[in-house]
């Protein structure tokens, strides 16, 4: 029976069907043992690689400019393009992977953007990158909601902080590759192989997801996880339509999504532009810029694993008071980063911090809050509704972001580009981190659901 389950590839998405019980309360905790950390480390691992995907035109960019194939302000509309769709992608995909195979769909999205991808390695059009960029986006969009409907369904409530930071941490491991691998790969043989390389590796990669991730524990003979953990079932809505419209009726959902909005203002800020800020602002090559946000990504990944812990067990799983916490070391940080003096040691010191305590605001805000706040039954439509509104405030960054630019590009002697103004910019994403924290605050008695 356990094998009849394990890999299933019949193409369909529809859930699998409940196995036979095991009784055996031995092979069940083995089997649980096995599965959660095999499921958890998987959707990890294919999780960063849609990072990949996704970031690679933040890496790109000066070459692009240098080349003269698309100036900041199409940049922008092709990063807003990305954005744009992937707002729409994670709201539409939340609601199918409640319903669907979570770890398949999971899969069938990195295959589709991994293809976006390597048909942009081939493409100098303006109008085809739109289209390629928007494709790509909304297929981004199922990576999120997929991996959180299939850790809700491993998992138990009390486990979720500290879970849900481990995931978390892919966008680290994901943005660091980018920053890193990818930007090396452009230095050495052009922008195409920034496109080309990751969209042939997720290729691979969405295949080894179809063998490697997990349907739901009863299709395996599995109790559910709270049944498991021994923990009690405090959700009383019956169905996944009722627990889906209880998402949207929720305020306290809408408050969160807002705020995660606009901290996207500033993640989606730094991540988009940055590279190019250290370049033109502070005198940095493609290679150092890359190396120097890499060490974002890496505290980063800390960050959201200490995320999960410090609300979890120092605040007993309330997420307002760790999430303030954060919030105050990440508006602290960002002054440094931009006002403060040009030292490479206090300037990557910021950087640390800011990573760190962005990642952990990034979990909180970007979906574990809103999941706390919803039934099991609609954790992909939580995730996937935070996301839409998100994505809104980032795609309003990112064009209003690259208009800006452009008004403060200037044409140097040897033909290249230089942009000489980043202050209104930086106002809008520092801006958008003081105002998320303000309203995340807000929030401050509410408590999760179970």
């Amino acid at each position: 029976m356990l094998r009849r389950h394990d890999v299933v590839l019949t193409g369909s998405l529809s859930p699998g069907k409940d196995g036979d019980r095991l009784t055996d309360p031995t092979v069940v905790r083995r089997l649980y043992t096995r599965f959660r950390a095999q499921t958890l480390t998987g959707l990890t691992l294919v999780y960063a690689f849609f990072y990949t995907t996704r970031s690679v035109l933040d890496v790109v960019k000066k070459p692009l400019i240098n080349a003269g194939i698309y100036d900041t302000d199409e940049l922008g509309t092709i990063g807003a393009c990305l954005l744009g769709a992937y707002a729409v992608g994670k709201l539409v995909n939340g609601f199918i992977a409640d319903r669907v195979m979570a770890s398949r769909f999971l899969a069938i999205g990195l295959l589709v953007s991994a293809l976006a991808n390597v048909a942009m390695g081939m493409n100098t059009g303006f109008y085809m990158a739109c289209a390629l960029w928007t494709v790509n986006g909304y297929f981004q969009g199922v990576g999120a909601a997929a991996s959180v409907k299939s850790l809700t369904h491993w998992f138990s409530g009390r486990e979720r902080g500290r879970v849900y930071g481990i995931w978390s941490a892919a966008h680290s491991l994901g943005e660091g590759a980018t920053l890193t691998a990818t930007a090396g790969l452009v230095v050495l043989l052009g922008w195409r192989a920034g496109f080309l390389a990751p969209g042939f590796a997720c290729i691979l990669v969405a295949a080894a997801a179809l063998f490697v991730l997990k349907d739901r524990p009863q299709v395996y003979g599995l109790p559910e996880v709270h049944d498991w953990k021994g923990e009690p079932h405090t959700d009383t809505i019956a169905s996944t339509r009722a627990a889906q419209f209880d998402v949207l009726k929720n305020p306290a959902i809408w408050v969160c999504a807002v705020s995660s909005a606009l901290m996207y203002v500033t993640r989606y800020g730094v991540k988009s532009w940055g590279v190019l800020y250290l370049q033109d602002e502070r005198g940095f090559s493609l290679l150092g810029a890359g190396g120097f946000l890499f060490v974002n990504t890496v505290s980063g990944f800390f960050g959201s694993i200490a995320y999960g812990f410090v609300s979890d067990v120092l605040f007993k799983g309330r997420r307002p008071p760790a999430t303030l916490l954060f919030g105050a070391l990440e508006v602290a940080a960002l002054f440094v980063l931009f006002y403060g003096p040009h030292n490479d040691w206090i300037l990557m010191g910021a950087i640390f911090v800011y990573g760190f305590t962005l990642s952990g605001i990034l979990a909180v805000l970007g979906g574990l809050f809103a999941v706390d706040m919803s039934s099991k039954k609609a954790a992909g439509m939580a995730m996937g509704f935070i996301g839409f509104i998100s994505y809104l405030g980032a795609v309003i960054q990112e064009k209003l972001s690259g208009a800006l630019l452009k008004a403060h590009t200037v044409l140097l002697p040897d033909g290249t580009k230089h942009i000489d103004d980043f202050s209104q910019p930086i106002a809008l994403w520092i801006g958008g981190s003081i105002a998320s924290m303000l309203l995340a605050a807000t929030l401050w008695r509410v408590k999760a659901r179970e």
